[in-house]
């Protein structure tokens, strides 16, 4: 089982097109030119030629040109990607769909029912796409049970609900319910290892222990390095926690958490551009270095 890092940004890539601080500045033109990364995403694939998109990022044009393996194959008209599924119903996870919609055949997408709702009517991508490819909605379980997709042979994902609100657009903001965001772990029949992933993780619940226990890789959210990172940094009006991001640092933040299981490969994903772990020669890269965890970039892979 291959996991292959797509992108390992937060919303906005790094650097944001509209962001003027001074990370993304060296991000354009300076010293971390080669730290630059498109919107979170990864895919599976248990034989190589096979891939489940795992988010559909806004960048995936790029993303699928920076990624031989997802190349077409065979026919004039064809894919590594063979179906697409969706923690949650994020801007940044699901408007890379509009850009598959060439695609000769129905899109599988496997997405939970509130994910599949929010897709219908708050931001209806999937009813756009009937006048195209057209999509082929499967559901996800939410009750522990793990999903095989029959496009993607050797693939096995287990979802797991997590506490998170929906998107703004969503009808149901102010009402979250199971469903609108999901971790996955995922598992490797081959060798019996497990990865748990979670981009978006605003708390750590007690149904989520014995899959991060049982984990060989732990690939979770590293958005900001503070709490107030974003009103800090650019201005912003909410914290990490109210965007629902566990913090790095902090009381129950997520190096606290990691540190609980040290015989895990600890890898860090959905990294915003106002966190000072995008700078290889910060005190913070360092720290994390100490501590045995790593930064994900763009065309990471790892293999369970």
């Amino acid at each position: 089982m291959r996991i292959r890092v797509l992108g390992s940004a937060a919303g906005g890539g790094f650097p944001q097109w509209n962001c003027n601080s001074p990370r993304c500045v060296e991000a354009r033109s300076g010293r971390l030119v080669g730290e630059r990364r498109t919107q979170s995403s990864i895919a599976l694939s248990g034989d190589d030629r096979h891939w489940l998109l795992v988010n559909a990022s806004p960048d995936i044009r790029q993303q699928i040109i920076d990624n031989p393996p997802l190349y077409p194959r065979g026919a004039i008209r064809s894919s590594g990607i063979a179906a697409v599924l969706l923690v949650d119903s994020q801007v940044d996870h699901v408007t890379g769909l509009i850009m598959l919609r060439e695609s000769r055949e129905p899109l599988p997408v496997y997405c939970s029912p509130r994910v599949e709702e929010d897709l219908r009517t708050g931001f209806p991508l999937l009813e756009m796409l009937r006048h195209y490819c057209g999509t082929q909605v499967r559901p996800l379980p939410l009750d522990g049970r793990s999903v095989e997709p029959a496009e993607t042979p050797g693939v096995r994902v287990t979802p797991v609900p997590l506490t998170s609100k929906p998107p703004p657009y969503s009808p149901h903001r102010d009402d979250p319910k199971p469903g609108d965001n999901i971790g996955l772990v995922i598992d490797s029949r081959d060798s019996g290892r497990r990865a748990f992933y979670a981009p978006g993780l605003g708390a750590v619940e007690p149904h989520l222990k014995p899959w991060l226990e049982s984990a060989d890789v732990i690939l979770v959210d590293g958005t900001t390095w503070t709490d107030d990172e974003m009103e800090r940094v650019v201005g912003g009006t909410k914290t990490a926690r109210e965007m629902g991001h566990l913090p790095l640092t902090g009381a129950g933040g997520m190096l606290e958490i990691l540190d609980a299981y040290p015989g895990a490969r600890r890898i860090l994903i959905h990294i915003n551009n106002t966190n000072p772990v995008l700078d290889p020669d910060s005190a913070e890269r360092a720290r994390l270095r100490e501590l045995g965890i790593e930064v994900a970039h763009d065309g990471m892979e790892i293999e369970l």
